[in-house]
């Protein structure tokens, strides 16, 4: 079979750092929770956003992490588009600060429900959608059911299913086994957060060595922090075997059936070193998602949008340039001159 044959069983689910380059909230951001029934989530916003969301001007956007990431990971890119949307990033529930939700349920149509909860208590959408990794198929599910709320929507190197993923993907994806992230937890008690942070950040980097060290501590910390939680490896395993499960439905479910019912303009960004998600379903993406644009990073690994913020910000705001929505005085000055002809 082909890779881009229909999806089985023989999956793997990709993970992210748990932090970004620069990323702590004193740097800046404010960091701000927000209760739902059942449900607690954080939310991030860059530097210079005003206190009670109000932009004049610019449009909203919402950043959704992947596997084992947090908002973090969204630090290095949204000062980059500040000038241009009024960003978030969200934690998703259990990861980040935010707290498992009541009901546990961790799965890929859970967390979509999730950001649809919060956009529609926000009153925010339609909002440009910026998803990686499990964040990209979460984000795929949330604009192909909810549409009303997605202006436009960028993927980096979004968790689709592959028919063979590639061998370094493969021990995230036992994390899905019940049992095996206790084992492996029992297996790496002596590992010092350094060492963990290092390992992900190998896989998930296509050049580790563009790591600074004030970054590598930042995230080592961070690490650090949510092992410490008493639910961190059930998170983990629970959301890997949720992310496994959406690999494995078929029909409507099936996240490239979705992908195909997206209306949204649609960006994808994948990297040419990527571990975790193959650069090879480029191509496949690019079909799928009608009339999308497609940036690729020959340099790049899984988290582009950390690696390389600069060249996915400026295919982000030549995606809304686009796509841009005339504003309430080019709208009249199109009507009176319709009425003259």
């Amino acid at each position: 079979m082909s890779s881009t044959d229909s999806p089985d069983t023989r999956t793997a689910a990709p993970q992210v750092p748990p932090a970004g380059p620069g990323s702590r909230a004193g740097a800046g951001e404010t960091v701000r929770a927000v209760t739902l029934p059942g449900l607690t989530l954080y939310v991030r916003t860059p530097a210079g956003t005003p206190a009670d969301g109000d932009a004049p001007g610019r449009e909203p956007a919402l950043c959704v992490h992947g596997l084992g990431g947090s908002s973090q990971n969204w630090s290095a890119l949204m000062p980059l588009l500040a000038g241009r949307v009024d960003g978030e990033a969200l934690d998703l529930p259990g990861f980040g600060q935010s707290p498992p939700p009541e009901d546990g349920n961790y799965s890929v149509s859970a967390q979509s429900r999730a950001v649809i909860r919060y956009l529609d208590a926000a009153g925010r959408g339609p909002v440009h959608l910026i998803g990686n990794s499990m964040g990209g198929a979460v984000s795929t599910r949330v604009a192909a059911v909810r549409p009303d709320l997605v202006r436009t929507l960028t993927l980096v190197s979004p968790a689709l299913p592959e028919l063979r993923p590639q061998l370094t993907a493969l021990p995230t994806a036992l994390l899905a086994v019940p049992g095996v992230a206790r084992l492996f937890s029992n297996a790496t008690r002596d590992w010092t957060p350094e060492r963990r942070t290092r390992e992900v950040l190998a896989l998930c980097y296509g050049d580790p060595g563009r790591i600074t060290p004030e970054s590598l501590r930042e995230a080592a910390d961070e690490y650090a922090r949510r092992l410490q939680l008493p639910y961190f490896w059930e998170v983990m395993e629970r959301s890997t075997r949720g992310l496994v499960n959406a690999y494995t439905l078929g029909g409507q479910h099936n996240l490239w059936r979705q992908a195909e019912r997206v209306l949204a303009p649609t960006l994808l960004v994948y990297g040419g070193r990527d571990r975790l998600v193959s650069y090879r379903m480029a191509r496949r993406a690019a079909a799928a998602f009608r009339g999308s644009r497609l940036l690729t990073l020959p340099e790049a690994g899984h988290v582009a949008m950390m690696e390389y913020p600069e060249a996915v910000a400026r295919a982000v705001r030549e995606l809304l340039a686009a796509n841009a929505v005339p504003d309430a005085e080019d709208l009249t000055d199109v009507t009176a001159d319709a009425g003259r002809s």
